[in-house]
């Protein structure tokens, strides 16, 4: 059975064709896309003090990654947002869901669907 609780989704955008700035204004579109939806409880950029190490920053915040808290019931709504938008973009996904994570890389459509439908098998048990 899923679990109704919160989900935490952490996503790094990766795009050697951009520079900082270009994937910052990237990842804000697609925090502002996110914010939108209502399946979506809570959306922000990632900040710099929660950061990996090796991560750029960029006035505080950590380039190309944000994170969201989503509903497990609507994870599958969410993912299938992330795949519209990010089908063929390099991507590192972190799922969290009672007290596990999942992190797995995409760098394709294929790769990506793959991801997601990891993610939904996890979140769900």
């Amino acid at each position: 059975m899923a679990s109704t609780s919160n989900v935490q989704i952490t996503i790094a955008l990766q795009n050697s064709d951009l520079d900082d700035d270009e994937l910052q204004a990237e990842t804000q579109r697609l925090l502002q896309q996110m914010l939108e939806l209502d399946e979506v409880e809570d959306a922000n950029l990632y900040r710099e003090a929660e950061a990996p190490a090796g991560s750029k920053s960029f006035t505080g915040l950590v380039v190309g990654w944000l994170t969201a808290q989503v509903n497990a019931k609507n994870i599958k709504t969410v993912m299938g947002f992330l795949s519209d938008r990010l089908g063929n973009k390099t991507i590192e996904l972190e799922i969290e869901a009672n007290g596990k994570k999942l992190k797995v890389k995409a760098s394709s459509r294929q790769e990506l669907e793959a991801a997601i439908e990891a993610a939904q098998k996890f979140v769900a048990g």
